[in-house]
């Protein structure tokens, strides 16, 4: 099973556009806590759309809470990685894959990264920017580990109007 991981997120609408996208993959969201938020807040459901209701997500007091109700693979999204995203296999679809990605103001706290440079990962960009926006990101790195995995069992054709809608 693929995981987001968002650590102290502060951006609500950034959360809610995560919630979307994990609604969309079928991808259970993890929040640790502080968050910079309240999930009842009127930006988390207009960024989420129809969708927050539909979201499986799982909140957290701190990160040894999240460890300790969580194994599989963890995976650590920042800018200091030295491995681009696409280096690492994740086409077991029975393993649970963790992404985790840090606060949209100082990403993942040194001292947790130090601990997982093996797992530690960069999205490859120029020098003209520090990071793209996190809930970009999320979705960079959750697609390429669903493309490894073929896609799971996402739909490829359009549900609501039908398979041959461009035909007609």
């Amino acid at each position: 099973m693929l995981n987001i991981v968002l650590f102290e997120p502060e951006i609500p609408g950034n959360t809610g556009n995560i919630m979307r996208t994990c609604v969309a993959t079928d991808t259970i969201l993890h929040l640790i806590k502080p968050l910079g938020f309240s999930l009842n807040e009127k930006y988390i459901k207009r960024s989420g759309v129809n969708y927050i209701d539909k979201c499986k997500y799982k909140v957290y007091e701190n990160i040894e809470d999240f460890y300790n109700q969580n194994k599989g693979s963890f995976y650590y999204l920042t800018r200091y990685g030295h491995k681009p995203h696409t280096s690492f296999n994740y086409s077991n679809k029975s393993e649970n894959i963790y992404f985790i990605f840090g606060k949209e103001s100082t990403g993942i706290p040194k001292e947790i990264l130090k601990k997982n440079l093996d797992r530690c990962m960069r999205i490859p960009m120029t020098d003209k920017v520090r990071a793209l926006n996190l809930s970009n990101s999320v979705a960079i790195v959750l697609y390429e580990a669903l493309r490894q995995q073929n896609y799971r069992d996402l739909l490829f054709d359009e549900p609501h109007k039908g398979v041959d809608y461009l035909e007609k």
